[in-house]
């Protein structure tokens, strides 16, 4: 589990830094607008018509998130990778809760750092590199964790989330 920073944590010397945003803004066009709409619509009349009110109120809720969250710039939160471990805004990752990472570059040029960790019950860190350059993240983070390269796309669920943009 992370824990909360504070005087107790030991972090050791900063090696590399950046900020990043907390989750990425999509700009979302009006036909992904109509699009999702009328999608949300069908998938709440499905929910009623089948008694699955549960599915319904999932999916309106889920369309107020999206809504609410569009309308915010999203926090900013900075990223450090320290001898002793990982920090992600308040939170201090020691290594050895993670069990590897990789790097993915894209088509369009953008580096994204994966941490995949130990607990099944936690999700993978993604953080975007962004000016970062890769091959010093990498090598510095070599040092305390394995590289996995078997990894060589992204997950499904973040190419899903991109290409739906949610």
């Amino acid at each position: 589990m992370p824990k909360n920073l504070n005087e107790d944590v030991m972090l050791g010397d900063i090696l590399h830094e950046w900020t990043i945003q907390e989750y990425e803004n999509h700009s979302r066009g009006v036909w992904w607008y109509i699009i999702m709409i009328s999608l949300g619509l069908v998938l709440v009349v499905y929910g009623v018509f089948t008694a699955n009110f549960l599915f319904s109120l999932i999916i309106i809720l889920f369309a107020i998130i999206m809504f609410l969250q569009s309308h915010n710039t999203p926090p900013q939160i900075n990223f450090k990778i320290t001898e002793m471990g990982i920090i992600l805004g308040s939170k201090f990752y020691s290594y050895s809760e993670f069990e590897s990472f990789w790097i993915i570059y894209s088509r369009n040029g953008a580096k994204v750092l994966f941490l995949d960790m130990r607990s099944t019950l936690q999700p993978m860190l993604r953080i975007p590199l962004l000016d970062m350059d890769p091959l010093e993240v990498k090598y510095s983070l070599r040092e305390y964790l394995a590289e996995n390269l078997e990894r060589e796309e992204e997950p499904l669920s973040d190419r899903v989330s991109r290409n739906w943009k949610i």
